[in-house]
């Protein structure tokens, strides 16, 4: 048992270490460049790809090969992708061509996204063989995920890497180490099945997906799912460009926020880390409903706190903001992949988290994104020298307003008829 927790926390951090490299400064980046504009589509594209990859993988490895070889072909594959853009940004400057840095990221994600469901595959079926309690002992391991992600955009924002693509020089190193730790994971067993074809396996997804939306309970589940996926992306888009944007105020130039914003922000991962510790009494005392509407709520307040706060006298108010991030994350993503595999057959395991994937960072997080891109461009002006600070709190309540809509129906509309499941 303790080989395959030590198996797990290395899984863990590896795997949210890539994503930590670029997620929170790929922003700063792409306005220094010039494609302030453009942040909402690179972050919704994350989206874009997770309504078909995740699903598509997940049957892969449920049907054709181990989930853990699946898992390392398609770092392999994001990491050199990554790799490559990273090259071509620092060689060509600020004489970035859209197209190309585009093109690669997008198949970076593409095949980055997929790991995700598949490292949560992969960890409940290693607890699966050595027989160990999942809500009790998966979010302590888990806790490793937020702690590589912190781990690798420190050290962007210290080597200074938060406007420069060496950022993702960085995620494909990282990416490669994870590739090669994947190969050595115990084997996952494959679903036992003749004549699987790409064809064969569109129907088993689609088979999957159906026969979770034919439950009621399952099908608003997902829908609530998908309306709370929409804001999973936004300060993590908008977040650094919104802090930086105070350096065009003297009073504000040399705080420590917009100096170093990604080690700011990171408060949030800090807090994510306690808060997974805090999943196995809040899931089996309170119920998926409960924990849902307490994640929902903090949505509600991590954008308020963003449209309040400043980096002098109110500091305090974006520290918590990051601070009820830890409970507007994991008590929605963590409890949500917990739920949803207490609800669905072993054997569809991973085909049923691409399908939680596909509603949360696919549908969710595209549409949120190019609806937060359109909100910001509304108010915010890229191109002015002056200081959009007014402009950036206008759209920040306009986050804190769609989420405590989200809420409101939720609490009226989704009851769970098996709560005692979830005791």
């Amino acid at each position: 048992m303790r080989k395959s927790k030590l198996q797990l926390i290395g899984l863990n951090f590896l795997e949210f270490a890539v994503w930590g490299t670029y997620q929170i400064s790929m922003g700063t980046y792409l306005a220094h460049i010039g494609f302030g504009e453009q942040i909402g589509l690179f972050y919704a594209i994350q989206g874009i790809v997770a309504l078909l990859m995740p699903t598509l993988v997940g049957g892969i490895a449920d049907y054709c090969l181990p989930a853990q070889r699946v898992l390392g072909i398609c770092h392999g594959i994001s990491a050199l992708s990554m790799l490559a853009v990273g090259y071509y940004g620092w060689v060509s400057g600020e004489n970035v061509s859209f197209m190309w840095l585009f093109g690669g990221y997008t198949i970076g994600v593409a095949f980055y996204l997929p790991t995700i469901g598949l490292s949560y595959s992969v960890a409940y079926t290693i607890f699966d063989q050595v027989g160990m309690d999942l809500v009790k002992y998966y979010p302590p391991i888990r806790v490793f995920g937020p702690v590589g992600f912190i781990v690798s955009m420190c050290l962007v924002d210290l080597l200074g890497f938060q406007d420069s693509p060496l950022q993702f020089l960085c995620c494909g190193i990282i990416g490669l180490l994870m590739a090669f730790y994947s190969f050595a994971l115990p084997d996952c067993p494959v679903r036992a099945s003749s004549g699987n074809t790409i064809g064969s396996l569109f129907v088993k997804m689609g088979t999957t997906a159906l026969s979770m939306f034919r439950r009621r309970e399952m099908c608003l589940f997902l829908v609530f799912s998908m309306l709370t996926g929409a804001s999973l992306q936004i300060t993590n888009g908008f977040g650094n460009p919104y802090l930086t944007n105070f350096s065009r105020i003297p009073e504000y130039a040399e705080t420590f926020g917009v100096r170093h914003a990604n080690l700011l922000i990171s408060l949030s991962q800090i807090s994510e880390t306690c808060c997974l510790l805090l999943i196995p009494y809040f899931f089996r005392r309170l119920g998926i409903k409960r924990v849902m509407q307490v994640a929902m709520l903090a949505w509600v307040l991590r954008f308020a706190l963003f449209a309040a706060g400043n980096p002098g006298d109110r500091v305090w108010m974006f520290v918590l903001s990051m601070v009820v991030y830890g409970m507007a994350f994991d008590f929605f993503n963590v409890s949500g992949s917990l739920y949803v595999n207490m609800e669905t057959d072993p054997s569809l395991r991973s085909s049923a988290q691409g399908v939680f994937l596909m509603m949360t960072i696919g549908v969710g997080c595209t549409v949120g994104m190019l609806g937060a891109q359109a909100v910001v461009n509304h108010f915010v002006d890229f191109g002015s020298i002056d200081a959009q600070v007014i402009e950036w709190k206008y759209a920040w309540w306009c986050f804190s307003a769609y989420a405590l809509v989200v809420l409101l129906l939720f609490s009226l509309l989704f009851h769970p008829k098996k709560p005692a499941k979830l005791v």
